[in-house]
C-alpha cells in the first residue's frame, strides 16, 4: 500500500476511535452512573457530570496549538503516535477504574482519567490533518480530509449504537472496547508512518504556553459553570466564581496576544493570519463551530426530552433512539464530505464552502418552523440538507487552510485550526443552553402549578384538590437545567415529584396521581411551546452567523491550489 493511503487509514482509524469513544460514554451514562452508585440528581450531580461530559473538551482546545507547536519541532507523527499511546492507556485505566472504584469516588477518577484521554485526543487531533497534508500531494488533499472528517462524523454516529449496545450488556466494556483499536492503531503508526514533513528548530514559548493555557482554561471553565444553577437563578451567569474565571481568562488571553507579538518564536503564530485563505478559512471555521454546535446538541435534547417521549418512548431508551432518528444528518455528511473535497482538489473550496454555509443557514432557518410534535419526515429531510451543507463545507475549508501555509507550519496550523473550532463549540454550547434554559424557567414559574393542576383534574380529582396538590408538590418541581441534563442522560425529568407524591399526596388517590407525572407526555406538554420558543430564537441565530461565515468564506482566493498560490506576492513567513 502506498505511504499516503496507510497515513490515511491510521489518522482514519484514530478519528473513528476518539469520536466513537466521546458519543459512546454519554449514551452510556446512565448505565455507568447506575454501575458505579453516583447519583447524578443528587445537589452537586450536575457539576460531576458537567465536568465528566465537558473536561476531555476542555484539556483538548487548551492543549492543542501547544501540541501543535510541539509537533512542527519534534515531528508530527512521533507525537501522533505518543497521542495514540496515550489515549489507548487511559482507556484501559478508565475500565480499570469502572472494576474497583465506587460512589463520588468513581466518578472524580473517570474524571480525572478523562482529562488525560484528553491529552492523547489532543496529540491525535493536532496532528492528524498535518500528517494528510504531508502526506498527499495539494491535489489529493481535499479528498483525503474529506474521507478523515466522514469518519470523525460517522464514529460519533456508531458510538451511539454501540454504546446502547454495550451499557444494556455490560456498561464496564464502555471503557474496553476502544482498548483493540488503540492498539492496533498505536503499533500500527510505530511500525508504517515516519515524518516526512519539514521540521523547525525553535525553542519552546513557555510564557505563551502558560498565558494561553491559563487564560482559555479559566474562560471555557467561567463558561461552563454558567450552565450550572446559582442560587435561585437557574443558570450561574451570575456566580462570582463564573465572573471571575471569564473575567481572568479575557484579560490573560489579551496578555498571551500582546506577549505572542513580541517573542520571535511564538505559540500561536499570528502572522499566519495575514495569509487570507488561512485567515478567512479558521475565521468562517470559527463562526461557524459557533452557529452549529450548541445548536445540534440541542437537536439531541429536543429529541429526548420532548418528542421521542410524546410518541411513547421510555426515557431509558431515548439516548440510543435519538442517535437512529439523526442518521440523517449523518447520511448527508458522508455523502457530501468526500464528494466535496475531491471536486475542491479540481476547482478550489470557494465556491463549495460559502454554498455549503448558505445552505446550512437555510436549513437551520427551516428547524425553525417545527412544532414540538413534528412530522419525522420533514424533520429528516431538513437534517439531510443540514448535513450535506457541512460535507460541502468541511473538507474543502480544511484543505485550503492547511494547503495555505508553508510545510513546517502545519503542525501549528492545524493545532489552531482545532483549537478555535473545540473553543467556539463550547461556547456555543453555553450561549444556546442558557437560552433554551431561561426559556424554560418561565414554564416552570409560570405554568407547573396550573399545568399539574389541570392534569390532576383530567383523572378525576376536584379542581381545589388539584389546585392544592399542585401547589403543595410545585417547591419540588426540577430547575430547567436539571430537567435539561436529566432528559440527555436518560431520567425522566419529574422523578423529584414522584419520590414525593409519598409524603405530600394522600395515599388513596396516589396511584392516580402517580399516573399522571409518569406519564410520557406530561414534560414534554409541561415545556414544549417555552422550549420551542428558545429554539426559535437559536435557530435564527445560528442562521445569521452561518451568514456571516459564508461571507468570510467568499473572500478567500478561491483557485485551482498548486502549492504555492497562497503566500502573498514578496512575502514569507519567519519560521
Amino acid at each position: 500500500m502506498e505511504a499516503k493511503w496507510i497515513a490515511l487509514s491510521n489518522t482514519t482509524l484514530g478519528a473513528l476511535m476518539a469520536s466513537i469513544n466521546g458519543t459512546m460514554l454519554l449514551i452510556a451514562l446512565p448505565a455507568i452512573f447506575n454501575g458505579i452508585g453516583f447519583n447524578p440528581n443528587q445537589p452537586d450531580g450536575i457539576t460531576y457530570l458537567i465536568w465528566l461530559i465537558m473536561g476531555y473538551m476542555i484539556v483538548t482546545a487548551v492543549l492543542l496549538v501547544t501540541f501543535g507547536k510541539l509537533s512542527d519541532i519534534y515531528g508530527r507523527v512521533r507525537l501522533y503516535r505518543l497521542g495514540f499511546a496515550i489515549f489507548t492507556a487511559a482507556s484501559i485505566l478508565l475500565y480499570i477504574i469502572s472494576l474497583v472504584v465506587r460512589g463520588d469516588n468513581g466518578v472524580l477518577a473517570l474524571i480525572i482519567v478523562r482529562i488525560l484521554q484528553g491529552v492523547g485526543g489532543g496529540f491525535l487531533f493536532a496532528n492528524s490533518a498535518a500528517i494528510l497534508t504531508d502526506y498527499f500531494p495539494v491535489r489529493e488533499r481535499g479528498k483525503s480530509l474529506g474521507i478523515n472528517q466522514v469518519s470523525a462524523v460517522a464514529g460519533s454516529f456508531i458510538g451511539l449504537v454501540v454504546g446502547g449496545v454495550l451499557a444494556s450488556y455490560d456498561w464496564h466494556l464502555v471503557f474496553l472496547f476502544n482498548v483493540p483499536f488503540g492498539i492496533v492503531g498505536t503499533v500500527w503508526s510505530y511500525i508504517s508512518l515516519r515524518d516526512v514533513g519539514k521540521l523547525i528548530r525553535a525553542r519552546i514559548d513557555i510564557i505563551g504556553n502558560v498565558l494561553f493555557a491559563a487564560g482559555l482554561s479559566l474562560l471555557l471553565i467561567g463558561i461552563t459553570y454558567g450552565l450550572l444553577p446559582y442560587g435561585s437563578s437557574s443558570t450561574g451567569w451570575g456566580n462570582p466564581f463564573t465572573l471571575v474565571s471569564i473575567i481572568s481568562g479575557v484579560v490573560l488571553l489579551l496578555l498571551f496576544v500582546y506577549a505572542e507579538s513580541k517573542i520571535k518564536n511564538p505559540m500561536f503564530e499570528l502572522g499566519l493570519f495575514r495569509i487570507r485563505d488561512f485567515a478567512s478559512g479558521n475565521i468562517a471555521n470559527l463562526v461557524s463551530s459557533l452557529a452549529r454546535q450548541g445548536l445540534m446538541l440541542t437537536v439531541v435534547i429536543f429529541l429526548q426530552g420532548i418528542w421521542l417521549p410524546i410518541h411513547g418512548y421510555s426515557y431509558s431508551s431515548t439516548p440510543f433512539w435519538s442517535g437512529v432518528y439523526l442518521i440523517p444528518f449523518m447520511l448527508g455528511f458522508v455523502i457530501l464530505g468526500p464528494i466535496s473535497g475531491f471536486f475542491s482538489d479540481k476547482f478550489g473550496g470557494k465556491i463549495l464552502t460559502t454554498s455549503g454555509l448558505a445552505i446550512s443557514a437555510l436549513g437551520f432557518i427551516a428547524l425553525s418552523f417545527l412544532p414540538y410534535n413534528f412530522d419525522y419526515v420533514t424533520f429528516a429531510s431538513i437534517l439531510f440538507i443540514i448535513g450535506a451543507a457541512q460535507g460541502m463545507f468541511a473538507a474543502p475549508n480544511t484543505a485550503d487552510i492547511m494547503s495555505s501555509v508553508a510545510e513546517e507550519k502545519r503542525g501549528v496550523a492545524s493545532g489552531m485550526r482545532a483549537t478555535l473550532m473545540n473553543s467556539a463549540g463550547a461556547a456555543s454550547l453555553a450561549f444556546y443552553f442558557t437560552i433554551i434554559i431561561t426559556s424554560m424557567s418561565l414554564a416552570f414559574l409560570s405554568n407547573s402549578v396550573m399545568y399539574v393542576a389541570s392534569s390532576l383534574q383530567g383523572v378525576g380529582l376536584p379542581p381545589s384538590q388539584a389546585v392544592q396538590i399542585s401547589q403543595d408538590l410545585s417547591a419540588y418541581m426540577p430547575s430547567a437545567s436539571t430537567s435539561l441534563f436529566s432528559a440527555l442522560l436518560g431520567y425522566n425529568p419529574t422523578l423529584g415529584l414522584l419520590s414525593s407524591v409519598g409524603s405530600i399526596v394522600p395515599q388513596n388517590i396516589s396511584a392516580d396521581v402517580v399516573k399522571v407525572f409518569s406519564s410520557s407526555s406530561f414534560f414534554p406538554n409541561l415545556v414544549g411551546s417555552s422550549f420551542i420558543a428558545g429554539f426559535k430564537s437559536i435557530t435564527y441565530i445560528s442562521a445569521g452567523l452561518l451568514v456571516v461565515a459564508a461571507i468570510i468564506a467568499f473572500l478567500r482566493e478561491g483557485k485551482r491550489r498548486d502549492g504555492r498560490r497562497f503566500m502573498p506576492k514578496g512575502k514569507s513567513l519567519k519560521t
